[in-house]
């Protein structure tokens, strides 16, 4: 695998942190290198939240960087914050339903995905950020899906009985996400 970097961004309650946490503890139980740096907004509910996740298969001599290879953007307020931060080659996953501005790169690629509208038909509106997070994983296969999925089995032991039962339909939600990058037809 390659060193990957991702910054994963929207606001407070989409679950941008809980899918960088996710992140992490798969790649721990691949063996990897891992960081995990948040940000906070102000505000106390509904602001403006993102984290970058490093993982590698070396140590990592610090959470910071300037760029990323990927950027999961759940707003279009992620997309205005972070598009620049993309690598030239990167990509970024933008979450239609809420991200309407127009791209203004030529140098990157972006996969356009209606989370939203995708969670509501499903049922599971706020598992949006587990479906982008299965189409990140399946786009660039840093980590497998299996080790996602063992990484929710263990952290689901560690919460409230409310959200552990919601196990099914997040490992619903995530081999969703990949089926979308199989199907390739939201690509841009």
């Amino acid at each position: 695998m390659k060193d990957v970097s991702v910054i994963i961004s929207g606001f407070g309650g989409q679950g941008a942190l809980f899918a960088g946490i996710l992140l992490c503890h798969a790649a721990v139980v691949e063996g990897k290198h891992t960081t995990w740096f948040p940000s906070y907004g102000a505000e106390m509910r509904g602001g403006a939240v993102n984290c970058c996740v490093n993982i590698s298969d070396k140590e990592i001599p610090s959470p910071v960087v300037d760029t990323v290879d990927v950027v999961i953007a759940l707003n279009d307020a992620s997309q205005k914050k972070f598009e620049n931060k993309v690598k030239k080659g990167g990509f970024m996953i933008l979450n239609s339903s809420l991200s309407h501005i127009p791209t203004t790169r030529n140098d990157i690629s972006y996969i356009k995905l209606p989370l939203n509208d995708l969670a509501q038909k499903l049922l599971q509106p706020a598992f949006i950020n587990v479906m982008a997070l299965g189409a990140f994983i399946e786009k660039t296969s840093a980590l497998k899906l299996e080790s996602v999925i063992e990484s929710m089995k263990e952290m689901s032991k560690t919460v409230s009985a409310k959200k552990a039962a919601l196990l099914p339909n997040n490992i619903e939600s995530l081999n969703f996400g990949a089926e979308l990058i199989r199907n390739q037809a939201v690509v841009v």
